[in-house]
């Protein structure tokens, strides 16, 4: 059973209220994920803060605070697959031809009969649809069928390209990180992307083997070698002759078998124990470990000149508490992986579940999200996953105070920024959770309706209003009808 698709997400940009909310009652019941912007700052604010990069922009040309034109080149630097359809009621062929040239998908002059509308936004869709299909079969071809990787964030994007640039050449790599962040993962795509992908990739745990047997795992033994050596064994150096090998906690090793281990690295040659002569190999060693090997390396417990052969590339893993744009997308991958394998019709994470996710700490980073999704499926009872299905220590984050989310970065930071932009992503939410109902979000957050309209117009997230006017009519301003 594959698993379910998600649904294709659009921003619908225009100053008209009327207009947007006919436009997102359209497309909602097209199955589509409709998100409303009012303006160019606040879509410029949507793009930049989407998990995933929206599948289509809607938006008007010409708007009080920005350009149709200025939004269309912005998605395009930001995201270039994303689809764009540019509406006005102003336009002329030199318009249409200018958005063509900037990359939009079409152009739409108002007024439009929404039959037209719909059949142009599915058929933007549909060409979107075909570039990610072609985008996953070519990222399979470059790094294996089942070596992909959910990384949206800039610091895991960072790795993908250094993993891409390091799969050509033969340097040994060390990967370094907390448990549960992914190194082997890493291993497995670097491997899968070079061109030793159709020889053995094997892993051996230096940590879960006992000295005694941790050098014929390595090297093998002849028959005879020992007692109970009733068979020769190759050992994984000479299994995965012509592919890689990867010592997954490699800080773990006994200083004896470092020395062995800097033997093959040098003359990468091995033998086995019992043989009489040493047998060349050609192997990829890639190195993972959670310790701090420098603190090791001065303690004496590592060997430098190990340490110095095997730190040729680094590629340290970043926990997933400092790449929390991850959260969202590895959730619902999990979700769509665990609902097939358990054979449940779960669609979605709630938004009170994400928000949870959101906020917990993650100690055992994505393994233990992996591991959470897996419990969640299991024990939930309705198409949705909700807060209720978390274990108590993910759910109970969200009561949490904010603060506790975020980190002070060691080169330090700008308070006043980051307070800054903490008060607009709660703004958002408020706004979001309440439908934009101006009256409930102040009470959400907690101020006054006047502190929250003064809010609002410092981050550019909508008009401050007029002195005098009556903001609950304002909240509750009914739809206009779109130009005609």
């Amino acid at each position: 059973m594959s698993a379910p698709a998600l649904k294709p997400r659009i921003l619908v940009v225009d100053d008209e209220p009327g207009f947007r909310e006919m436009l997102a009652i359209l497309f909602r019941r097209e199955g589509l994920d409709v998100t409303l912007a009012p303006g160019f700052r606040a879509a410029c604010d949507a793009v930049a803060n989407s998990p995933t990069p929206y599948a289509l922009v809607l938006t008007d040309l010409l708007m009080p605070d920005g350009s149709g034109m200025d939004l269309l080149s912005h998605v395009k630097e930001r995201t270039a697959a994303t689809e764009v359809i540019v509406m006005t009621a102003h336009g002329g062929i030199e318009s249409a031809i200018d958005a063509m040239k900037r990359g939009a998908y079409d152009f739409l002059t108002k007024p439009f009969a929404t039959s037209e509308l719909r059949a142009l936004v599915h058929k933007a869709l549909e060409k979107r649809a075909i570039v990610e299909e072609n985008e996953r079969l070519r990222a399979q071809l470059v790094r294996g069928r089942d070596e992909t990787l959910v990384a949206n964030s800039e610091p895991m994007r960072r790795i993908l390209d250094i993993a891409s640039r390091v799969a050509t050449t033969k340097s040994t790599v060390l990967i370094t990180g907390e448990s549960g962040t992914g190194k082997e993962r890493i291993a497995r795509i670097i491997h899968a992307a070079s061109d030793r992908c159709d020889k053995p990739l094997l892993v051996i745990n230096c940590g879960a083997i006992p000295e005694a047997l941790m050098e014929s795992e390595l090297f093998g033994h002849e028959r005879g070698a020992f007692t109970g050596a009733v068979a020769s064994r190759l050992g994984i150096f000479r299994e995965a002759d012509g592919g890689t090998v990867m010592l997954d906690e490699v800080g773990d090793l006994p200083a004896p078998l470092q020395v062995k281990i800097l033997r093959v690295l040098q003359e990468r040659k091995v033998r086995s124990i019992g043989a009489p002569n040493e047998v060349p190999v050609d192997v990829r060693v890639i190195a993972a470990t959670n310790r701090n090997v420098e603190d090791d390396v001065r303690t004496g417990r590592f060997r430098q000149d190990l340490y110095y052969r095997l730190n040729i590339i680094r590629i340290e893993m970043p926990p997933l508490r400092a790449r929390r744009e991850d959260i969202r997308p590895l959730a619902e991958h999990f979700l769509h992986v665990c609902a097939a394998e358990q054979n449940k019709p779960m669609r979605a994470l709630s938004p009170d579940a994400m928000r949870a996710l959101d906020a917990y700490a993650f100690p055992g980073n994505v393994r233990e999200l992996e591991n959470i999704i897996e419990r969640a499926v299991a024990l939930a009872r309705g198409p949705a996953l909700g807060l209720g299905d978390l274990p108590g220590e993910v759910s109970g984050a969200a009561s949490k105070p904010t603060p506790q989310l975020l980190e002070l970065p060691e080169v330090g930071c700008n308070l006043d920024e980051v307070l800054g932009e903490l008060e607009r992503r709660l703004l958002l939410e408020a706004l979001e959770r309440t439908g934009g109902v101006r009256t409930q979000a102040a009470k959400l957050l907690g101020v006054t309706l006047r502190s929250l309209r003064y809010r609002l117009a410092k981050h550019a997230l909508g008009d401050s209003g007029e002195e005098g006017s009556d903001p609950e009519a304002a909240d509750s301003e009914p739809p206009r009808s779109p130009p005609r």
